[in-house]
């Protein structure tokens, strides 16, 4: 039975490594020419983004129903491969449970056949069992060692891998992906920020919990639809989310701020010159972080207490070139003066957009 749990975990760890998430087609267009204003373009990808799509920065492609990347399949969870990512987090702590079964039945038994009782102490021989001259598998101290090491390493297998399953059940029972919470997340705050009134349903959620498993659980292993195409609850159509994204980058500009860089930073993740308090608290993230000479001008989007979040403006970002975005110290940088008040966007304007 064990060994049936690791060539199950096993299978679907190759499966979700070596399948992949899907690719959006380079150059893909929608069939409808009017429908582009709906979508976003990647300029790495010459092509549009498909709902539900984005552009993974480590696999440099636009990546169809993308949930996250993760670095211990080297690979993104996605369309074609999220079942396959999902059983093996399922299927990893079911078989770490049935280790640490057999590591505590194991110690127990080889422990007890060890142990004399006296009227004042009780020892503990290793060498030898009391009870059973002629034991099955040797059990020595390094044994011991071993199979306690290994019981530590079982539990903590089935209580980190267990949290990222019952994360992973979480969104697929309401047919999201971990981006798209955001997503929605995101469209509640927009919305109380500038009280439109309006209301966001997110258009994905099939309104049932067994067809939102079934879009992504099939018998065949091979998920509904083409990746592309997605269907919708009623009241919406396929590309409301793609409509609200856009929403989102245009106030994300709205409420960008532009700072000039006053000390130089040379992209490393804890950089040591910049303050002890800058060092231990650098974003645990993969996002990256952007190197800075003194002059630059970057428009910062989002910030912690110690670290800001924005985009190095560059020359050839408006002619199609890549742009530098990633993390960066707050003590590098300060803010811009406007040089008139119709730089700024007045608090008024941006409550009533």
């Amino acid at each position: 039975m064990l060994l049936n749990w690791t060539v199950m975990i096993l299978y679907n760890y190759f499966s979700a490594m070596f399948v992949g998430p899907g690719y959006v087609p380079l150059g893909w267009t929608p069939e409808k020419s009017q429908d582009c204003m709906y979508l976003q373009y990647c300029k790495v990808c010459q092509s549009y983004k498909a709902p539900r799509s984005h552009h993974c920065r480590k696999c440099n492609r636009c990546v169809m129903k993308m949930d996250h990347h993760c670095p211990w399949i080297n690979n993104c969870c996605g369309y074609q491969n999220h079942a396959s990512f999902t059983l093996f987090l399922l299927l990893a702590p079911l078989g770490c449970i049935h280790a640490s079964f057999i590591f505590v039945m194991t110690m127990y038994t080889q422990l007890y056949n060890r142990i004399s009782f006296g009227w004042s102490s009780v020892k503990i021989d290793m060498s030898a069992a009391k009870r059973d001259p002629r034991p099955i598998i040797p059990f020595g101290l390094s044994a011991f060692a071993a199979s306690l090491f290994a019981l530590g390493l079982a539990l903590g297998t089935t209580i980190a891998v267990g949290m990222l399953f019952i994360i992973q059940m979480k969104v697929i029972l309401t047919n999201k992906t971990s981006i798209e919470s955001w997503i929605e997340e995101k469209a509640k705050d927009r919305i109380q920020y500038y009280q439109t009134g309006e209301t966001f349903i997110f258009p994905y959620d099939m309104g049932s919990k067994w067809k939102n498993f079934k879009q992504v659980f099939t018998w065949s292993g091979i998920p509904e639809g083409d990746g592309l195409d997605w269907p919708v609850r009623d009241g919406c159509h396929q590309y409301s989310l793609t409509i609200e994204q856009l929403k989102q980058k245009a106030d994300k500009r709205i409420r960008s701020v532009r700072y000039r860089a006053v000390e130089d930073y040379s992209g490393v993740c804890c950089p040591v010159t910049k303050g002890v308090k800058t060092f231990f608290t650098t974003p645990c993230t993969e996002e990256p972080r952007i190197a800075l000479s003194k002059g630059d001008l970057i428009l910062a989007t989002r910030g912690l207490k110690h670290w800001m979040y924005g985009e190095k403006i560059l020359d050839s970002a408006g002619d199609g070139g890549v742009r530098e975005r990633g993390w960066f110290p707050r003590k590098c940088v300060e803010k811009c003066q406007y040089d008139s008040e119709m730089d700024q966007p007045v608090d008024g304007e941006k409550k009533n957009r």
